[in-house]
């Protein structure tokens, strides 16, 4: 036998260190490779009584402080996040901007302004705002009253040039270019672009009121709708059809079809108008309310060096903003952070690309090496977009340790309590205690976010379904985030 110092530990301990070590030095993907891959049981049941193969399916379960995953199945397969990209996006923005981060979008005089009048061009220029809202543009434009401006004999002129000019299809995704979350961003970007249709029948007139607001006036809306009987179907605005017409400077939206006196009153929402003409629209609409005088015309360009702030209006803040992306899932607000990024990297009109380089670079700070990457606008609003889930995995660890972490998992939406997850698992143990963000496109399902256990201890969660039946995954999402809350899996 032969002797060993006190000091040296047994040969078993040896070898675990060593194997330690060695964990310690491969990569990411590598040491996941290290542990079982395997799908939890309750989540095998349901994928397969749905008909979703295995392979269409990613999953990661993992305490946010151990290296090694408790479950994890094809974790290193690229796949379609949808809307679970935001993470991505928000959780960069949150690091690179700081979460009191601010827009601004500010009205200035090319002219002098001499007893209420100008004489001049009044510019609007545009930074960029995820929201900036009616009630906010309003507000702005009650600035200018209040600094005396009563009558405007220049143009309006909008500097949009935060943002790079580049192409955008509303109808590329689906096919479905007056939704406004097909809307692309925009450096004035208002209201989301976005109008509100208010139907209102009258069953003793057998007629159909359709009121907008706001009320632009480069639109024209044309009511053809015919009030019908029978029952309200929760698809009820699909069976208005609108038609689009561009005329010149102005639009016609002609819209068709029955509804039935049973809705009652309800609304839907359209973006009918490009951007210049819908923010030179609802001006002139909210200036004339507002008793100013107005009869030039519309400009695009740059603000004029000689220009003079009048009035500004500051967004909510990074970390108010964010809650809004995620919980809600809104795609046009993404997309502007997205862009926001690139244009606070370069300090030049911002591109697509300005933007993906922003977030690869500050991936490559962080060593978060993600090769099979592809972002294509930074909200998940894409066929191309890919990611594993285990870089979603080790992204959300990452920010779990960041400073930033408190309003990052705020933003994610709380099951059976908020945002996209308010609806599911209301009556279950997990209801309340998991904070995960969604993501939805035929064929895809996603989910990704923390869950805190019966044990009081936080797991990452992440779920990617890629199959044209991917939609039949929601049960095996639910199941996935139960057996993570028992630590059954």
């Amino acid at each position: 036998m032969s002797a060993r110092s006190p000091d040296t530990p047994p040969a078993n301990l040896r070898r675990a260190l060593c194997l330690l070590a060695l964990l310690a030095l491969l990569p990411a993907g590598a040491a996941r490779a290290q542990s079982e891959e395997r799908l939890p049981a309750p989540v095998a049941r349901v994928l397969k009584a749905a008909g979703v193969p295995p392979s269409a399916v990613a999953l990661v379960v993992q305490d946010v402080d151990a290296r090694l995953p408790r479950a994890s199945f094809n974790a290193d397969k690229p796949m379609n996040p949808a809307s679970v990209m935001k993470l991505l996006t928000t959780y960069a923005a949150l690091d690179l901007l700081g979460p009191a981060y601010t827009w601004k979008t500010e009205a200035y005089a090319a002219g002098p302004l001499r007893d209420g009048v100008l004489e001049g061009d009044l510019v609007l220029k545009g930074g960029g705002d995820p929201k900036l809202g009616f009630e906010q543009f309003w507000l702005l434009l009650r600035q200018l009253r209040a600094r005396g401006l009563r009558e405007i004999r220049g143009d309006l002129v909008l500097d949009r040039s935060r943002f790079a000019a580049a192409e955008h299809d509303p109808a590329r995704f689906d096919n479905e270019p007056l939704r406004p979350y097909n809307v692309g961003p925009d450096a004035l970007l208002l209201n989301f672009k976005s109008i509100r249709l208010g139907f209102v029948p009258d069953a003793g007139k057998k007629t159909v009121a359709i009121h907008a607001e706001p009320a632009p006036a480069p639109l024209d809306l044309v009511n053809l709708v015919k009030l019908g009987e029978g029952a309200c179907g929760s698809a009820w605005y699909e069976a208005i059809r609108m038609d689009l017409v561009h005329t010149g400077a102005a639009a016609r939206l002609i819209l068709t079809g029955t509804y039935p006196a049973a809705c009652g009153e309800k609304s839907r929402h359209v973006a009918a108008l490009d951007h210049p003409q819908y923010v030179a629209g609802v001006f002139r609409q909210l200036w004339g309310e507002l008793g100013g005088g107005f009869t030039g015309g519309l400009r695009e360009g740059a603000l004029p060096a000689s220009a003079r702030l009048l009035a500004r209006a500051d967004s909510p803040s990074l970390a108010e903003l964010v809650r809004e992306i995620n919980k809600y899932s809104n795609n046009v607000m993404a997309r502007q952070l997205y862009l926001t990024l690139g244009a606070e990297a370069t300090g030049q009109p911002a591109r697509a690309e300005d933007a993906e380089a922003a977030v690869r670079g500050w991936l490559a700070r962080k060593a978060l090496l993600m090769p099979e990457l592809v972002i294509e606008n930074g909200a998940g609003l894409s066929r191309a977009g890919r990611i594993s889930a285990d870089s979603l995995a080790r992204l959300l660890a990452a920010a779990w340790a960041s400073p930033v972490m408190p309003e990052f998992i705020a933003s994610l939406p709380l099951t059976g309590v908020d945002g996209t997850m308010k609806k599911r698992l209301g009556g279950n143990g997990v209801a309340g205690q998991a904070h995960v963000k969604t993501g939805y496109l035929d064929g895809v399902r996603a989910l990704a976010g923390y869950v805190l256990d019966r044990r009081g201890k936080r797991v990452i969660v992440v779920f990617l379904a890629n199959h044209p039946n991917a939609a039949a995954t929601k049960a095996a999402q639910d199941a996935l985030l139960v057996c993570a809350w028992e630590r059954s899996c």
